[in-house]
């Protein structure tokens, strides 16, 4: 299994990040990407990522906006420069657009600039989307990203998700999934073709539902696997080799 958003660089992970990487190979979690969201956070994130050979994309997280965006994409252009040739840096960002966290036209500007780094560097992107979709769809079509990218989180609908299709977009989708009340999330995973969703967790955030007081991690995914094979009525092995198969296309793995 690959879980294509995990930030397992995070402080939650320092005290017993060795024990859980442990218990993911014996789950056959064999890889994992790590999302970059800030600036002053992309040094841990890094010796992370080397250290376990792990996967790893760069980028700044709309709640991450800093003052001087101009200072903050000329590093990331810079740390990509560095990177382009490591075969485990695989998109921009962790980026995009959330209303709900200081939402402001600063987002639309840095967002718009990492998907010019993204195209820069013939990279996907992975993108952030809360309660601004048309706002994101309307970048991404203006942007015409050659690699496209993934809706990381995904929680939208049929129709939403199909314009995301259309623009060559994949849909990630995590432990939301297993909640009964996430109906058109379901009933969308349960109608789209398997060949445009990635498998995710977001660690340490979206835990489970029924496990909202403790931590996410890369564990919950033999969960999700099981859901979209119950919705999809199919038989998990074949699911998991086609939502693998999905990760290593889109980021060349």
């Amino acid at each position: 299994m690959i879980d294509t958003h995990a930030h397992l660089d995070m402080p939650e992970f320092d005290v017993d990040r060795v024990q859980l990487v442990a218990a993911m190979t014996a789950q056959g979690i064999t890889s994992v990407i790590i999302p970059g969201v800030a600036v002053d956070a992309w040094d841990k994130q890094l010796e992370i990522a080397e250290k376990y050979q792990w996967y790893f994309s760069l980028g700044i997280h709309p709640w991450y906006v800093p003052d001087d965006i101009d200072d903050a994409i000329c590093k990331l252009d810079a740390k990509l420069t560095q990177y382009r040739q490591n075969k485990h840096l695989v998109a921009v960002g962790e980026c995009g657009l959330d209303k709900l966290h200081n939402w402001s036209d600063k987002q639309l500007l840095i967002l718009e600039k990492q998907l010019e780094l993204a195209q820069k560097y013939q990279l996907p992107v992975i993108l952030h989307a809360v309660k601004a979709h048309q706002e994101l769809l309307g970048l991404l079509r203006a942007a015409k990203l050659s690699r496209g990218g993934v809706i990381h989180g995904f929680y939208g609908n049929s129709i939403v998700a199909q314009q995301y299709i259309d623009l060559g977009f994949k849909l990630g989708i995590g432990g939301l999934l297993l909640n009964p009340s996430a109906k058109k999330l379901r009933q969308a995973v349960a109608e789209l073709p398997l060949n445009h969703f990635l498998l995710e967790t977001d660690s340490p955030s979206m835990s489970p539902f029924d496990d909202v007081n403790h931590r996410n991690t890369p564990l919950t995914l033999t969960r999700i696997v099981s859901e979209i094979s119950f919705l999809k009525k199919n038989e998990t092995v074949c699911i998991l080799e086609q939502l693998n198969k999905n990760a290593v296309q889109l980021f060349e793995l």
